[in-house]
């Protein structure tokens, strides 16, 4: 193996805050590194000072010569006035840079000096390298090129700092975040893209999927030391547990070693002075590791939900488009109690625009939602919140309340519910703009889950989120006795969290699927699969009539065979759903029968009403006679 990168005795503190001391590891070609840590432990400090934009306290750093290196920024910073195809291109390869001028030259109406591009373009063998360039270009849904730096979201910014980095095809690559921002499928693409690689990796990322599936080693920067494990996140997950377990054993053989060696201490009389000083020295040294012990510094969540009453939410025929971009077309939907709704689809579908409608940010052309009186709504944005960067953490609480309501005549302070939220002491009484990105992102998690909501909307909560504290508020949301709506591209996170997802195909077309990320994309290569053979089937030439029959024969002797089969899980999932819809739907429509027939409603409301009122029983016929198929399953 070639050494690509070496970190020797490296130490980085900011003042009194010591991030990691005389850290020592190295990177070989092929490997794909994942670095993990808590947020505010110096992980992207620590990519910064590898990529020579971070000085550090002491140690050596040293590369393979002639290395290309590729970095993305957790937040990356281009000239606003540079256009997306010149940031797409930025590169010193002689290749790239004769394709960003070919594709300046065919953007523009003056195509002069088109030939002697060309001519460059065969010199460089540049014309398999532009296929390769468009194709990362398409995957990452950038197609606006001559759009300025400065007109792009941040989401699109880190897309086209993606795209850069990849382009440039470097040695080794440095990635910070690289999943933010990104839809499940560009996620999916990357994820086989980078296996496929030749390229070294150092990457941070909280996708825990991605991070089993890409990364061959892992990196912990863990009580400013660093440690390292050969194989993926599920072998980590294992290592790390048995690590933790040996060091804690050893503290408590250290515990009693220092127990006996204490009362020794004692007994020495003051006067004498000629205890043996290496005993004693070596007592210090004792008690000091006696009383470490490692822990998984857990982030407990566990606040009351205010009371939520039956009636959550209904979508009463909503539609919203923006020009020619259609999100919702007379979209109707009843919310129903405890429900966990997770919403996948591409960017720009929609998602966060329905999330909005939901709380009355953003109006819907037409249509309406009826929200319960008991619903109090705690929304996660995904642009965080716009907090005081000259206050301090704890300043920022208390503003919200003195105390948090925990159920049950219980109540904790403001101070004691940010120790809960790894915030200590000491960090409590830093101003906000000394905190890390992620420490921010969990500040913002703290502020809406004390204010006791009953429904949780969730727009991209993986963003920035340490991996520790998004494990436990994985455990916090299923035992949470509320609603949640979530956004998130991360896939290991919305098959722990959600019931049944809402998947936004684009153009207004949406679909209820009953069951997690990992059981729809089951269904969706299923899916995928019948379409395959029903073309070939569709292209192949007519049987005869005796084969035929026998298909007919065998369909009905399978059809037989498959009544007999036994629930699946996801199908179990689906019943279960059902059996909580169908009730919700009949007591709804027993409610408009009685406005119907109260004698109150204008002309214009009885037609509503009565839309309403046939669309019900048709959801109702349809989701009964699903539930009696599966019911026979059951049988």
């Amino acid at each position: 193996m070639i050494s690509y990168l070496q970190v020797e005795n490296l130490t980085k503190s900011f003042g009194d805050n010591l991030l990691f001391e005389n850290i020592s590891f190295g990177i070989s070609d092929n490997q794909r590194v994942a670095l993990i840590a808590k947020n505010g432990a110096g992980k992207t400090t620590l990519l910064n000072i590898i990529a020579d934009i971070e000085d550090y306290d002491s140690g050596n750093i040293s590369f393979k010569r002639d290395l290309k290196i590729g970095y993305l920024e957790q937040a990356p910073d281009y000239p606003k006035s540079l256009t997306v195809l010149d940031a797409c291109l930025r590169s010193d390869n002689e290749a790239v840079r004769t394709i960003a001028d070919y594709e300046h030259c065919m953007l523009s109406d003056d195509q002069n000096g088109l030939d002697e591009i060309l001519s460059r373009m065969d010199l460089h063998k540049a014309w398999d390298y532009e296929t390769r360039i468009k194709q990362i270009l398409g995957k990452l849904k950038i197609t606006n090129f001559e759009q300025e730096i400065g007109q792009l979201s941040g989401g699109q910014l880190k897309r086209v700092a993606l795209a850069n980095v990849l382009i440039c095809e470097p040695d080794f690559i440095i990635l910070d975040e690289p999943t933010n921002h990104l839809d499940l499928e560009m996620v999916e693409w990357l994820e086989e893209f980078l296996r496929r690689s030749s390229m070294a990796l150092l990457m941070v990322t909280h996708d825990r999927y991605f991070l089993d599936r890409v990364c061959t080693h892992i990196l912990e920067i863990d009580h400013q030391s660093i440690y390292q494990y050969n194989g993926n996140y599920s072998y980590y997950l294992e290592k790390r547990q048995e690590r933790i377990e040996s060091f804690n054993s050893e503290s408590e053989r250290t515990a009693n070693i220092y127990k006996s060696e204490l009362e020794w201490m004692r007994r020495q009389p003051k006067a004498r002075s000629h205890k043996s000083k290496s005993r004693v020295e070596r007592f210090s040294a004792i008690e000091e590791r006696a009383k470490l012990r490692r822990n998984n510094d857990k982030v407990q969540l566990d606040v009351k939900a205010s009371y939520l009453g039956s009636k959550i939410f209904e979508a009463n025929y909503i539609t919203k488009s923006y020009g020619d971009l259609k999100i919702l077309d007379n979209y109707y939907y009843n919310f129903a109690r405890f429900e966990k709704m997770g919403i996948v689809g591409k960017n720009g579908t929609g998602k966060s625009t329905f999330l909005k409608m939901l709380l009355g940010e953003v109006k819907p052309d037409s249509g309406s939602f009826d929200i319960g009186e008991t619903v109090v709504f705690g929304y996660y944005s995904q642009d965080g919140l716009a907090f005081d960067e000259q206050m301090k953490v704890l300043d920022v609480v208390q503003n919200i309340a003195e105390e948090v309501n925990l159920g049950n005549g219980k109540k904790m302070s403001a101070s004691q519910f940010l120790q809960h939220f790894l915030f200590t002491p000491e960090t409590q009484h830093n101003y906000v703009y000394k905190l890390s990105g992620g420490e921010k992102r969990r500040l913002h998690l703290c502020t809406v889950l004390m204010r006791n909501p009953n429904f949780l909307v969730l727009d991209e909560p993986t963003n920035d989120l340490d991996i520790v504290t998004l494990s436990i508020l994985e455990d916090y949301l299923q035992s949470f006795k509320g609603c949640v709506i979530v956004v998130s591209h991360d896939r290991y996170f919305m098959d722990k969290v959600v019931d049944h997802l809402l998947v936004f195909k684009g153009n207004a077309e949406l679909k209820d699927f009953p069951g997690n990320y990992t059981d729809y994309r089951e269904w969706c290569e299923i899916e995928e699969e019948q379409e395959r053979e029903e073309k070939k089937t569709s292209s192949r030439t007519l049987p005869k009539m005796e084969e035929v029959a026998n298909n007919v024969a065998k369909n009905n002797n399978a059809s037989e065979t498959n009544s007999k089969k036994k629930m699946s899980f996801k199908d179990k999932q689906e019943f279960e759903l059902l059996e909580k819809e169908i009730p919700s739907l009949e007591s709804e429509k027993a409610t408009i029968e009685n406005q119907l027939s109260s004698g109150t409603l204008t002309a214009d409301e009885i037609i509503k009403v009565s839309q309403h009122f046939a669309h019900l029983s048709d959801m109702i016929d349809e989701k009964t006679m699903r539930w009696l198929e599966l019911s026979e399953l059951c049988g």
